[in-house]
């Protein structure tokens, strides 16, 4: 029986030893197990709590719990909303999954997962508010030192410039080789305002390098995938003649009105409680109003030409990036009109870019995303802008990028209806201008005939502390002439 023990430990210790713990308790878990019940058997009661010990430690390994952290997201946030969980507790995930999307006051934001692993907890129920700084999960990754060192995604700056590469706007991913993610992070770009054109919206280097030609005014070659030949439309069907009303006008379709019989409280959040602080301090401004009506009929007759020009490179051309053309260049003319005070109103900031913003009316509520740097752009380039904004806005997917950093609005109050309007200036900014409808009326020609003229209305507002009536005025009259005038644009266009 001793002889026996012996034997027992002779290869109890051997199984214990580092080489060959390795090469059975990892690659051959199955066959060590069986093995050390065997020995249990033979040996002595002491010899069978070692080997139940040692194969309990060996056996079960899990990795690191990392709690996962909401990041700085920028603009003076400190909290959001939860909006939606797109996973719980027990799920399994991969980097660039989306874990929720959230809401702040400024935008709809998906956070995405930076970590392959396992979900444990979930610290916010839905309509919760996060806490910048504080985790909103708790992930099970795999068990590797490196995962550990990547636990604190807010305390240092460089790794919370690093972790808004990892959230998104809602829907978009911000997929990315490391070679693309320290290019945009040498040049300090958030990868969440650029769209992938790589399979599975893939962020490509073209793309971080498209987006830094629009920044910088760079000009590089229209590339292939932008010269989209649209299809030929299909030639109308002639309408039955029981069919014909119907086709020459179908009637509007309207909102069936809601009656719920009791009255409903509600706390402002998102979109609505960043309205009412914005407009708040818009109260403090003393605006001044000024109005006037520009004849677009030079314009009209250029933009169906070049309409036909946009759609072949796959883009939407409406007179919005006239208007706001027209106005970058009127700007370089008055820079008081892109400026800012100070909150002390004890100093003016003249701002370099011209990032001109145009009012949405979206399902969210009235957003103000911009174009960035138009005194840069071409008015092809603003219609692309303009239609990626319009998309994502219709889609409630406008990031904090797009909402930030306006220096000067347009409201195109017309695209409702309406002539006239008395729109209210977004501070820190100084000035905006609202479009009214388009309309045949008829005017007098230098010869005295009356004609047809495309006829629309502009409304001004301008903070009356630092804009006289007289600079107000000359601004609109030479961002009419350029409107009136198209051609010369060309003049001045860089």
């Amino acid at each position: 029986m001793a002889a026996v023990a012996r034997g027992s430990f002779s290869v109890f210790r051997k199984l214990m030893s580092q080489q060959y713990r390795r090469r059975c308790f990892r690659l051959q878990s199955f066959r060590c197990e069986r093995s050390l019940q065997t020995l249990a058997f033979r040996g002595d009661r002491k010899v069978q709590m070692f080997p139940s010990r040692a194969l309990h430690t060996a056996t079960v390994s899990h990795g690191p719990i990392v709690q996962f952290k909401l990041s700085d997201i920028g603009e003076g946030i400190m909290e959001v909303t939860v909006k939606e969980w797109y996973v719980k507790e027990g799920d399994k995930v991969s980097q660039f999954d989306s874990i929720c999307e959230v809401q702040s006051d400024k935008a709809s934001v998906t956070i995405t997962s930076r970590y392959d692993g396992v979900i444990r907890k979930v610290y916010y129920d839905v309509e919760a508010t996060a806490l910048v700084g504080k985790p909103l999960v708790d992930i099970e990754t795999e068990s590797r030192a490196e995962v550990i060192h990547e636990e604190d995604v807010v305390e240092t700056p460089a790794m919370a410039r690093e972790e808004h590469t990892h959230q998104e706007i809602k829907g978009l991913k911000t997929q990315a080789t490391p070679a693309v993610r320290r290019l945009a992070i040498e040049n300090n770009i958030k990868l969440s305002e650029i769209i992938g054109t790589g399979k599975d919206g893939r962020i490509l280097k073209e793309d971080i390098l498209n987006f830094l030609a629009r920044q910088t005014g760079a000009i590089l070659p229209l590339a292939p995938f932008q010269e989209i030949t649209p299809p030929p439309p299909a030639p109308p069907a002639a309408p039955r003649p029981a069919d014909a009303a119907a086709a020459i006008k179908a009637p509007p379709a309207t909102p069936r009105p809601v009656f719920t019989g009791k009255d409903v409280t509600e706390p402002l959040k998102g979109f609505h409680k960043a309205m009412v602080r914005t407009m708040t301090a818009a109260l403090k401004i003393p605006h001044f109003g000024y109005c006037d009506e520009v004849d677009l009929t030079r314009l009209v007759s250029l933009r169906a030409e070049l309409k036909a020009v946009a759609a072949g490179r796959g883009v939407a051309l409406s007179y919005m990036p006239f208007f706001i053309k027209a106005a970058s260049l009127g700007l370089l003319h008055f820079p008081i009109l892109n400026a800012s005070l100070d909150e002390s109103v004890q100093n003016i900031t003249y701002k370099a870019s011209h990032n001109i913003g145009l009012a949405m009316d979206t399902a969210q509520g009235l957003l103000v995303p911009n174009v960035k740097n138009v005194q840069l752009l071409s008015v092809f380039e603003i219609a692309q802008e303009l239609n990626r904004l319009q998309t994502l806005g219709t889609a409630g997917q406008l990031g904090t990028s797009d909402l930030s950093g306006g220096t000067f609005s347009l409201s195109n109050i017309g695209s409702i209806g309406g002539t006239y309007a008395k729109p209210v200036i977004l501070p820190p900014e100084v000035a905006i201008g609202a479009l009214g409808k388009i309309q045949v009326l008829p005017r007098f020609d230098a010869g005295g005939h009356v004609v047809r003229a495309h006829i629309m209305n502009v409304s001004w507002s301008a903070d009356h502390r630092i804009i006289d009536g007289a600079t107000m005025c000359r601004f609109s009259n030479l961002w009419r002439e350029y409107l009136e005038n198209p051609a010369s644009m060309v003049l001045d266009l860089k």
